[in-house]
């Protein structure tokens, strides 16, 4: 009895350690450290790369508006004729965690007991999601910043959803550009 309450709870923890790790966005960015970031003022989506993006026009809309609204608080303005061209890539895969609590005992008696033996399986599955948010030199067509987030992407319901692609696009933005303070 003592084995199978410690190990329901050694499960719940393990579980809640994963839901909570699974809250936040994971950043990375690269840049070219030859660029003047300092230069560029305005900003344009870049048709031919969004489109190649494979996710649903909604969900394409709705990183659009949130990186045009980083954008903007960040002092750019959107133009006919940019200094830096936005793209994005989206991609997510699903992600298959399998907990095993195996464990064994003996019997009052002795040697092994079959009544003392148990193998519980906890099996959850999570989207994990990958957003590139890319910034070109629009005069030169060079990619000059790139921004990556990765993380778990809940789909329960559309206020969710559009919440957690705001936390996303934030968070990239975050970092740009390159050497900012703010974290």
């Amino acid at each position: 009895m003592k084995k199978t309450i410690l190990t329901s709870v050694l499960a719940i923890i393990i579980m809640a350690t994963t839901i909570i790790s699974c809250s936040s966005v994971q950043v990375v960015a690269d840049y070219d450290k030859q660029v003047n970031f300092d230069t560029y003022k305005t900003f344009a989506f870049y048709k031919p790369g969004i489109d190649k993006a494979e996710i649903n026009d909604l969900d394409k809309r709705r990183i659009l508006r949130a990186i045009e609204n980083e954008l903007i608080a960040k002092g750019f303005t959107k133009s006919e004729n940019p200094d830096l061209l936005v793209s994005i890539i989206a991609s997510s895969r699903e992600k298959i965690d399998i907990y095993n609590n195996y464990y064994g005992g003996y019997g009052a008696r002795w040697g092994w007991n079959p009544y003392y033996y148990g193998n519980y399986n906890n099996v959850s599955t999570s989207t994990e999601g990958s957003l590139y948010i890319d910034l070109i030199d629009a005069r030169k067509k060079e990619l000059v910043w790139q921004g990556q987030g990765v993380g778990y992407l809940n789909e329960s319901n559309m206020e969710q959803k559009e919440e957690r692609i705001k936390e996303f696009v934030t968070k990239i933005m975050e970092v740009y550009p390159p050497g900012s303070t703010k974290k």
